[in-house]
């Protein structure tokens, strides 16, 4: 989904052509994963930052496309909404200081957006509380092709009028533009092939007791919802299934349903058996390009990527975790995720049943640190916060052992062990913002961005 297309409809002869082009291209994968050496090399780690556009009040600035021309700088990208930008920044190797590395980038390009807006400014937050009935209409997409195109794709295939329901929520809308609501902070670890199946099932179990610790995002539209909102609003928003499938399969946006047995191929496969495309585009001569298109609109948290480049070779992208609040926030939450993940990738999950992986996760999007959550080895359920304090030592340990220098591990975890010793996520501190300024938003939202741009973790804020 990061480049552009030369047309934005698309005829159901297309479309079947494009199926047909994806069966195909997953028995080339199959021999791609299958090549002795592929997919080798050092240990990656990138990330994507979405952010928020907003105004001098604090409300959201639809002038994406004007503030990307001002910058000229090839990291920052549309999004789906008009007042969305995405930054992709520059992967760095595990080994070393990572997230020393990754924090300075975001920090750098988290200032050059914001200096770019003019009267206003760019904030990393899961959801912007200042958001509107009103700026959820076709005319607040992106002007390129390929989000009108998404758009049309996701129509084609479920029921209209759309109803979107998270808790006492209710809304009817009539595009996918409600997915700009959500805005998130996506880590990329790079894994050879033989390994893929073991850290992605890691993964999943690490991504409950993470998200519990890094909430941001519990105001929608006025109401104060889940710690993770996003997650229910994404999951809805995204949904192409009409009543009739319902009880079919997985969301588009989904968690997944089982552990991974074989490896990458395994989801690959079932992304195209179970998932209807939505834009069939079949212009790029890029190896597997509609494969990976297709898998691109595919929103599991956690997902595959197979990326073209160096030879070619296999990530897990973690989606769950939301923007913001600060560049330390964000590669402290890195910093946990990956180290959890390895750590996890040695354990026996034998006799642990997916099913409490996945209510670990909804569970820790629903009540953050608040969450009672199961562990593999554990009897019983414990507070997510106690959970969190007694993973740190192990993440700590297995970022030690994929070459991370330990100064910069126990920077980057020192601020989740504050963090949630304290009880100070990004949530909490917006809910308490709330209060404090008797429910002015806008308000909120101009805190929020000052606090931002000193570059302290939301554990110090005031």
């Amino acid at each position: 989904m990061g480049r552009d297309l030369d047309k934005e409809r698309f005829s159901e002869a297309e479309y079947a052509r494009f199926g047909e082009r994806l069966e195909q291209q997953l028995g080339t994968l199959r021999e791609l994963l299958g090549r002795p050496g592929f997919g080798q090399g050092p240990t990656t780690l990138g990330a994507e930052l979405e952010l928020f556009l907003i105004d001098e009040k604090g409300r959201p600035l639809p002038r994406n496309q004007e503030v990307r021309q001002a910058l000229d700088d090839p990291r920052v990208v549309l999004e789906l909404g008009r007042f969305n930008l995405e930054v992709n920044l520059t992967p760095l190797p595990l080994a070393g200081r990572p997230f020393a590395g990754l924090s300075g980038e975001i920090r750098e390009t988290l200032l050059k957006v914001d200096g770019a807006v003019e009267g206003g400014g760019a904030v990393p937050i899961g959801i912007l509380p200042t958001l509107g009935t009103g700026d959820f209409t076709r005319q607040a997409i992106s002007d390129e092709n390929r989000y009108r195109a998404l758009s049309r794709g996701i129509r084609r295939l479920r029921m209209e009028p759309f109803l979107v329901v998270v808790d006492d929520l209710e809304l009817e809308v009539e595009d996918v533009i409600l997915e700009a609501a959500n805005t998130s902070w996506q880590v990329h670890l790079r894994t050879p092939p033989e390994r893929f199946a073991r850290l992605f099932n890691a993964a999943q179990l690490a991504t409950g007791p993470v998200l519990a610790a890094c909430g941001n995002s519990p105001l929608f539209l006025g109401r104060t919802l889940w710690e993770e909102t996003r997650i229910a609003l994404m999951e809805e928003a995204a949904d192409d299934r009409d009543i009739e499938r319902r009880f079919r399969r997985d969301g588009r946006v989904t968690f997944g349903s089982d552990w991974v047995h074989e490896g990458a191929y395994e989801l690959f496969e079932r992304y195209v058996r179970d998932y209807d495309p939505i834009i069939p585009d079949m212009s790029s001569d890029a190896e597997l390009a509609e494969l990976r298109l297709h898998q691109g609109t595919v929103w599991q948290w956690n997902r595959p990527v197979y990326d073209p480049a160096d030879g070619g070779h296999l990530r897990i992208e973690m989606r769950a975790l939301p923007a913001g609040p600060s560049c330390a926030d964000m590669a402290a939450n890195t910093a946990f995720l990956v180290g959890l993940t390895l750590a996890c990738a040695e354990r026996d999950l034998t006799g642990y049943r997916f099913a409490e992986a996945y209510q670990n996760f909804y569970r820790a999007a629903q009540k953050g640190l608040e969450a009672p959550l199961s562990w593999p080895g554990r009897e019983g359920e414990v507070p997510a916060a106690d959970l969190v304090l007694s993973l740190l030592p192990e993440a700590r340990a297995a970022l030690l052992g994929a070459g991370v220098v330990p100064g910069d591990a126990d920077r980057a975890l020192g601020v989740i062990a504050q963090r949630v010793r304290l009880g100070r996520t990004g949530a909490v501190w917006q809910r308490e913002a709330l209060a404090r300024y008797d429910g002015d938003v806008e308000r909120l939202v101009r805190r929020y961005r000052e606090q931002v741009l000193t570059g302290q973790p939301v554990h110090v804020w005031r």
